[in-house]
């Protein structure tokens, strides 16, 4: 049976000592821009007279570099090689975050912070997208054998680009936001979205055929599971350690064993592990049952090998595809 969860690394139970730390590098940041209002364009890189877009996590600063190209200064917050949901935010953060004109961040609850910071600021030429507010929402799952803490406080799940088809509707909406603030440049953003969109599409395609050509539809996952998004639109059935928000890491031994369970008694060849994870969960599934461990990316960030050589949201997709296939056939 399937319910609404929200862990404690959504939101309100964050412990306290990192409650303390958030507070006072927030605290930090706000003196700064109160002491130094007028002060901009000094933490982002690039060209003056360019818009100054920020994006929070990975996705959205890849889909924003194919877009615009180099229109526009461009800066992701989320370090390369670091775990979005222990992600905390610096006080130079905040300044670029005050120095942007575009502000692009997934919303939920593990962005509260954002929504405080925004709501302190007095930056009207500042346009910001939550990604949660673009597209349609659904709320986390707690499925069979997943860690459970008690909470039953429904939380939308914030991984909403894990479906190709959700990125097609993000990029609409970040070359509408572009296009009203740099008109001038309009066309070389509807041009380059309409391209990308047409990639998006081949890629959903290619989804769709590996679904539909499986003998099976059922994938575990021995990690978190941020693909909420994913599994809706190609029909997928899943089974994981703990819900995508989670910042777990140790599952309990009952978890563990159910994962074992399923994995021996469906026959299923693959388990898969998140990018940036300890991969301690999928070895030990692993090592019994037989099944091979191969990577499912959330896309949520990369490492800083794979950003410095390039990496991008359709490749990583691509890679999904066929691991997925190996998993499903």
């Amino acid at each position: 049976m399937k319910r609404a969860i929200c862990l404690n690394a959504c939101g309100p139970r964050t412990k306290k000592r990192n409650n303390v730390k958030r507070f006072f590098i927030l605290f930090c940041a706000l003196v700064l821009l109160v002491l130094f209002p007028g002060c901009r364009r000094t933490q982002i890189p690039g060209e003056e007279g360019k818009l100054n877009v920020v994006s929070l996590i990975f996705p959205t600063y890849d889909f924003v570099r194919v877009i615009a190209g180099d229109k526009v200064n461009l800066v992701m917050l989320l370090p390369p090689g670091t775990e979005s949901h222990s992600y905390e935010p610096s006080a130079r953060d905040i300044i670029i975050l005050r120095e942007s004109d575009l502000f692009i961040y997934p919303g939920g609850q593990g962005a509260k912070w954002v929504d405080r910071i925004l709501g302190s600021m007095n930056v009207p030429q500042m346009k910001v997208l939550n990604l949660m507010e673009i597209v349609d929402a659904v709320e986390e799952e707690l499925v069979e054998g997943m860690e459970d803490d008690d909470e039953e406080i429904p939380a939308l799940d914030e991984h909403v680009w894990t479906s190709p088809r959700n990125a097609g509707i993000i990029v609409a909406a970040i070359t509408e936001a572009l296009c009203e603030l740099d008109s001038a440049n309009a066309g070389f953003y509807r041009q380059n979205a309409a391209d990308y969109r047409a990639k998006l599409d081949e890629l959903d395609a290619g989804f769709m055929s590996v679904v539909k050509g499986a003998k099976r539809n059922t994938i575990i996952v021995g990690d978190r599971f941020p693909f909420r998004y994913l599994a809706d639109v190609y029909k997928l059935k899943y089974f994981a350690a703990f819900p995508g928000c989670s910042t777990e890491t140790e599952p309990s031994a009952a978890t563990i064993a159910f994962l074992i369970n399923k994995t021996k008694s469906e026959n299923i060849p693959v388990v898969f592990h998140l990018e940036l994870s300890n991969e301690k969960i999928a070895d030990a599934i692993s090592e019994a049952t037989g099944a091979k461990k191969l990577i499912l990316h959330s896309s949520h960030n990369v490492t800083k090998k794979d950003f410095d050589r390039g990496a991008n949201y359709l490749d990583l997709q691509k890679a999904n595809m066929v691991n997925l296939k190996e998993a499903l056939w």
